[in-house]
């Protein structure tokens, strides 16, 4: 009676989707056919996506993501110009969702915002140097 538990190198393989050589080398190693290979990484396969699915879903309750935001399915959906634009909005609104979700955590956690990011630092401390560096020289050779 095959068990669903699969050996460490075969689940390495279907997660890195070798499926191929994963059937392979459990039908060699485990005696079994082809068939009955397939059926348990499939089902091993199922359940890992199953789980990725929760996962995914904790994650996103716990950011304040809607669940409705989120999509499971693989199959692209028809675009036509009119799809387009509502594509775009509703991208629109998870990113808006997820921006409100990540202030409202950043709110709660007590931090603040600088008043210039870390970037315009840098920038202005290279210009500043840059114009020492200038001035010293026009000094110099003037």
């Amino acid at each position: 009676m095959p068990t669903s538990k699969l050996p460490r190198a075969i689940a390495q393989m279907v997660e890195k989707n070798n499926l191929v050589m994963a059937i392979k080398t459990l039908a060699e190693s485990e005696n079994i056919s082809m068939e009955a290979a397939k059926a348990r990484i499939d089902a091993y396969e199922m359940n890992l996506k199953a789980k990725q699915q929760r996962k995914l879903t904790s994650i996103a309750s716990k950011q304040g993501i809607p669940p409705e935001a989120i999509s499971f399915s693989n199959d692209p959906a028809p675009t036509t110009p009119d799809t387009n634009k509502d594509k775009d909005i509703t991208l629109n609104t998870s990113f808006d969702t997820l921006h409100t979700g990540l202030d409202n955590k950043l709110d709660s956690l007590g931090y603040t915002k600088p008043l210039l990011p870390h970037w315009a630092k840098r920038i202005i401390i290279i210009l500043i140097v840059m114009a020492v560096i200038f001035w010293g020289l026009w000094r110099i050779f003037n």
